[in-house]
Formats: C-alpha cells, sequence, structure tokens
C-alpha cells in the first residue's frame, strides 16, 4: 500500500469515530479558525481536505455557497449525513492532484488540519492561489511542527480492535508553510500559533501534557 493510500485508509477507518473523539487539536483549532474565517455569508467557498464537514457545515449555515473535497468516501459519507449538507457539493479528489475547479472561481479557499498529509505545500498553495478570485482569501490551519517534538502526531484508538492508528504524518515548519504562501505569490495577512492553558486542558484532558506548548497554526493569506 502507498504512503497516501495508507492515510486514505487510516480516514476511511477513523470516520466512525472522528466527531466523537474529544480531540484537543480540533477544539482548539475550531473557534480561532472560525474567526479567522469572518463573515462568510454569500461567499463561494472551497474547503479542501473537509473530513467529516466541520467546517464544511459551520460554512454553509452561515451562508456560504459551500463545495467541499476529500478523498475519504467514509469522511464524506459522514459528512454528507449532517445538517446543511443538502446545500454543499461533495467531491471525492486527492489533493496531491490538480484541482478539478476553474481558474478563480472561488472568494474564500479554506483547509483544516491537512498539511501533516500533504508531501508538497508549495504545490498545494499554487492549487490555491490558482481557484481563487483576485483580492480574495485562504484560511489554513495545521498541527504545529513543535508537537511532532513531543511525539504527536494524527492517530486514534480503534474502539472495536483497540488497536492504536497512525494515518501517516509529515512534519513541515513553520518556516516551510510561510514560503510555501510566498513562493505561491500570496501576501501573509496574519499567521497566529496557539497552546492550550490549564483552562482549556481542565475541558479537554489530552491537552494536558501541552499546556504552554505549541500545538496550532493558522495562516491567513490574500491573493
Amino acid at each position: 500500500m502507498s504512503e497516501i493510500a495508507g492515510v486514505q485508509h487510516g480516514y476511511d477507518r477513523w470516520a466512525a469515530i472522528y466527531d466523537e473523539d474529544a480531540n484537543p487539536l480540533q477544539a482548539l483549532e475550531q473557534p480561532r479558525f472560525r474567526d479567522a474565517c469572518g463573515d462568510v455569508a454569500g461567499l463561494t467557498v472551497l474547503d479542501l481536505g473537509c473530513g467529516t464537514g466541520r467546517h464544511t457545515q459551520w460554512l454553509a449555515s452561515r451562508g456560504a455557497i459551500v463545495t467541499t473535497v476529500d478523498f475519504s468516501k467514509e469522511m464524506l459519507s459522514k459528512a454528507r449525513r449532517k445538517e446543511e449538507a443538502e446545500a454543499v457539493c461533495f467531491v471525492i479528489h486527492n489533493l496531491h492532484e490538480p484541482l478539478p475547479f476553474k481558474q478563480g472561481g472561488f472568494d474564500l479557499v479554506v483547509s483544516g488540519l491537512v498539511f501533516e498529509h500533504l508531501t508538497d505545500l508549495d504545490d498545494f498553495f499554487i492549487k490555491i492561489y490558482r481557484v481563487l478570485k483576485p483580492s480574495r482569501r485562504a484560511v489554513v490551519s495545521a498541527m504545529h511542527p513543535a508537537m511532532f517534538l513531543r511525539d504527536s502526531q494524527a492517530q486514534f484508538t480503534d474502539p472495536q480492535s483497540g488497536e492504536v492508528i497512525q494515518p501517516g504524518s509529515l512534519s513541515h515548519q513553520v518556516s516551510e508553510m510561510l514560503m510555501a504562501g510566498v513562493n505561491a505569490k500570496f501576501y501573509l495577512a496574519a499567521v497566529n500559533e496557539y497552546a492550550p492553558d490549564r483552562e482549556f486542558a481542565k475541558q479537554y484532558p489530552r491537552a494536558e501534557k501541552y499546556v504552554g506548548w505549541p500545538m496550532l497554526i493558522i495562516m491567513c493569506l490574500t491573493k
């Protein structure tokens, strides 16, 4: 099985419990990601690597016209069963391949916690730049590379077998993320790094060992 196929298979298995996994990284990311997106009403939005539709559902509920992309059929199946899904266009697609959308077709492109499964960030940002309208924005988040120093990566425990599954993660340095955006000719409007505090760890105990340690990075870019 190829590396990418292994990631795909892992996420197909994860889909069954993904939304109920109490993942602290997702919890840390979600409100900050939404703040970065701002008012999306009436915007055409492309969600790359949408998974079970964490951000897709929110975008559609706020009046965006949403197209979502993911390579996991099981993740998309979960997303299609959520509220607001009837207004969303779902596309099964591998992000390592050219995006099947016209140039300049979207007002906003978002991507949440996908970087660690991509082999070429330069190529990814070039793809985003191509499908964005002039002067429009992209918002992307990623697991902070500092997490890899703590031997942390995307993983879950299969509830039936008890097996710990790691779909496969690649560490990209912050400088690599930033320069990939710059090389694609984006203007970096904002770059923020986040660590959990004690109050957050009380709600999400798995974050306790990361208090004060960078877990998340969010980038806002303008074409």
